[in-house]
């Protein structure tokens, strides 16, 4: 009996031990079951932005060809490239590559100096001579930067320790658009005279930054104070893209004509017409035009073919003989003035080769007429 006890109790324990075991062990796997019915499909998702859709923006054919048509027309696009050929070299006054070619254009900006022989068959003007690469591909957080070569502050060739900051595009305008290197500015030097050497005196065509930002004219003494440097409210509060390159509906005005859209852009802030400034400007241009035909100069000594001979120092030889206008049919003359002459003449070439009557700074441009045709007056 006790044995038969005994055999059960065991029995009892290995049924007790193969439970835990069974418990703390996993199961072998049986085969897998039949799949079961596909789940319902889910929401379709919002379509992303194609991956071209902001170059599209700009690149398309509908947008460039109003710029091509309106670039025609423009000067930019007129094909002046004969300037160009073979002028780079370091003579200030053969430097005409760096703004009639595309080649010498890319040259001074990427390089700091136009080739030194010039260029053979240079290239126009074309969208590849401003425009290259984008700095940046986010133009949501960056700004469009228009692939510009140059849309950063520049130092004025003419006198580097001044540096223009039009923010962004309107850089790009300063490359050209400021006075060259060929001839310094009239400034008093003890003897009270100035040579003319040159026929063609003057900013040469491109002092529209300097006029807009009201510097490099002669700031001659007199009665009309002169405004300060960068006050001008086109200066302030516009640009030369936005005055020169809006929107257009037409491809004769603005957009890469740029030729400004007076009617529109002029009258969003000049409401009642023209600035006060702006007043008289064609008169006082005219009179100071005929007092400089008029001042009396020295006149000099040419050779056979016209220009002028000099002495062993580099001044120009004095013939003795009176001469009468420094500055004819807007010509320089070759001869001896008064220094005071000199930066009249300057200023008056200043104003006309900016082209603007004045617009660009109506102040400045106040000041340097009217303090110059006093200085003559006087």
């Amino acid at each position: 009996m006790k044995k038969l006890n005994f055999l059960s109790f065991l029995g009892l324990l290995l049924t007790f031990g193969l439970f835990l075991f069974s418990c703390t062990s996993d199961p072998i796997a049986g085969p897998p079951g039949a799949d079961g019915l596909d789940g319902i499909d889910g929401i379709d998702g919002v379509d992303g932005q194609d991956g071209t859709a902001s170059c599209i923006s700009c690149h398309s054919n509908a947008n460039r060809e109003p710029i091509f048509a309106s670039f025609a027309l423009s000067a930019h696009g007129s094909g002046s490239v004969s300037f160009a050929e073979g002028r780079g070299g370091s003579d200030p006054t053969n430097r005409c590559a760096q703004c009639h070619g595309e080649e010498g254009f890319l040259d001074i900006i990427l390089n700091g100096e136009a080739a030194e022989e010039g260029y053979v068959n240079p290239t126009t003007i074309y969208c590849t001579t401003c425009h290259s690469d984008h700095d940046t591909f986010d133009f949501e957080n960056d700004g469009q930067d228009y692939a510009l070569v140059n849309d950063y502050a520049q130092s004025l060739r003419l006198d580097p320790s001044i540096t223009l900051d039009f923010g962004g595009s309107s850089n790009n305008c300063i490359s050209c658009h400021q006075p060259r290197t060929s001839y310094v500015i009239p400034a008093e030097d003890g003897t009270g005279q100035y040579d003319m050497a040159t026929t063609r005196f003057g900013p040469h065509h491109g002092p529209q930054s300097s006029m807009l930002e009201g510097v490099l004219g002669v700031q001659i003494p007199g009665a009309e104070g002169y405004p300060g440097r960068g006050s001008a409210t086109h200066r302030t509060g516009s640009s030369c893209v936005k005055c020169h390159m809006g929107e257009s509906s037409v491809t004769t005005e603005g957009l890469h004509s740029w030729k400004p859209r007076r009617a529109t852009v002029c009258m969003e802030c000049h409401t009642n017409g023209a600035p006060d400034e702006i007043d008289g400007y064609a008169a006082e241009i005219a009179t100071l035009k005929q007092l400089l035909e008029n001042v009396v100069g020295e006149a000099v000594e040419l050779d056979i073919e016209g220009d002028p001979v000099f002495d062993t120092e580099g001044n120009l030889i004095p013939t003795g003989e009176t001469l009468t206008g420094i500055i004819i049919n807007d010509r320089s003359q070759y001869g001896i003035f008064t220094t005071i002459q000199a930066q009249a003449a300057w200023n008056y070439m200043t104003l006309i080769e900016d082209q603007s009557r004045g617009v660009h700074n109506p102040a400045y441009a106040r000041a340097l007429l009217q303090n110059s045709i006093e200085a003559l007056e006087n």
